[in-house]
């Protein structure tokens, strides 16, 4: 396995020095030095990957044959292609307040988004 190194901030590096030199009666381990971290440059979701599951599909020959053209990666872009689909149709769903009810379309039925 092979390590893994990070760069650390150099004032933080110099502050950890600084506590190491320090005897042990000297550093403030109590609740009065709560630990700070700084949230100033977080990105909300920036790691987020929704969860996969595995599920057997059956597409029309020429649509996969498509996307396979496009190289390595192909599944990627199929997902990619059915999530933008999903979220235009999300969008496009008016609130319950907004719209009378709507049956859903039947069984065997296309939808069209």
């Amino acid at each position: 396995m092979s390590a893994k190194h990070m760069k650390t901030d150099p004032d933080l590096l110099k502050a950890l020095r600084a506590v190491e030199a320090m005897p042990d009666d000297q550093i403030v381990t109590d609740d009065e030095a709560p630990e700070i971290h700084d949230w100033s440059h977080a990105e909300r979701g920036r790691f987020y990957r929704p969860r996969k599951i595995q599920k057997t599909v059956r597409f029309d020959a020429d649509v996969v044959a498509f996307f396979e053209k496009g190289g390595p990666g192909y599944q990627t872009r199929m997902n990619n292609a059915l999530r933008e689909i999903m979220n235009r149709a999300l969008r496009s769903v008016p609130s319950k307040t907004d719209s009378k009810s709507e049956r859903p379309p039947r069984r065997g039925k296309s939808v069209h988004v």
